[in-house]
C-alpha cells in the first residue's frame, strides 16, 4: 500500500562523513583500483599550453585548525581563457580537478596551468581565476569561492564588483610563493573569512 505524500516526513540532513572520499576520491582512502580513481586527478595534461603552476593551501576553521578531511573540486579555463568543451579550447586542459587534503596535515596541492582571462565580449573579461568547491564533514552544502592571482588587475571583474566590503576581496587572492607557485588559504569563519558565493 502506497503512503500518502502528506504523511511523509523530511529525513534529517547529515554531514558528508567518510563517504565523500570513498565515493569521489577513493585513492585518498587507499582504494587504488576504483573505477573513478582518476577522475579529476589531471587538470592539465603534459602537452597543455601555458605556464605550469602549483597551488597549495589549507581549508581552516574559525579556530585556525585545518580541515584534514576536506575534498576540493576546481574548475578553470585554459591559458587562452576558454573552458573545455567550447570551440578553440586546448584539448589538453580538462579544467576539472578533484583534490583531497592530506589527512595528517590538512594541506592540499595540485598542478595545472595558469588560466587566461575569460572574455565577456565588448572588450570585457573576467581576470584569470580558479573556481573552488569545498566539501567536508560538517558542511552540508558545498562552499563555492574563487582564487585569483596577485599579479593580475582585478578591477574589471563583474563578480568582484558586487562585493560590498572591498577589503574582503583580498581573501580570494592567492599569495605568490615562488616562480609558478601559489598558496591559497581558505578560511571558513573568523578574521579573514574567505568570501563564498551563494549559488
Amino acid at each position: 500500500m502506497a503512503q500518502r505524500p502528506e504523511k511523509l516526513i523530511l529525513t534529517p540532513s547529515q554531514t558528508a562523513g567518510p563517504y565523500v572520499h570513498i565515493g569521489l576520491a577513493p585513492e585518498a582512502c587507499g582504494i587504488e583500483d576504483a573505477p573513478v580513481a582518476t577522475l579529476g586527478r589531471e587538470i592539465a595534461g603534459p602537452g597543455a599550453k601555458g605556464e605550469r603552476i602549483t597551488v597549495t593551501g589549507r581549508v581552516v576553521d574559525g579556530g585556525d585548525l585545518p580541515l584534514r578531511d576536506c575534498l576540493i573540486e576546481t574548475w578553470q579555463a585554459d591559458a587562452s581563457g576558454i573552458y573545455s568543451g567550447h570551440a578553440g579550447a586546448d584539448p589538453e586542459v580538462g579544467g576539472f580537478g578533484r583534490i583531497a587534503a592530506d589527512f595528517g596535515t590538512g594541506e592540499f596541492s595540485f598542478e595545472t596551468i595558469k588560466p587566461g582571462a575569460v572574455s565577456l565580449g565588448a572588450d570585457r573579461a573576467v581576470p584569470p581565476h580558479i573556481s573552488f568547491w569545498i566539501f567536508a564533514r560538517g558542511i552540508n552544502h558545498g562552499l563555492h569561492t574563487r582564487m585569483y592571482f596577485p599579479e593580475d588587475d582585478l578591477s574589471g571583474d563583474p563578480l568582484l564588483g558586487r562585493i560590498e566590503h572591498r577589503d574582503r576581496i583580498a581573501t580570494m587572492v592567492a599569495e605568490a610563493t615562488g616562480p609558478g607557485e601559489y598558496r591559497f588559504e581558505i578560511r571558513l569563519q573568523g578574521p579573514g573569512e574567505t568570501v563564498f558565493f551563494d549559488i
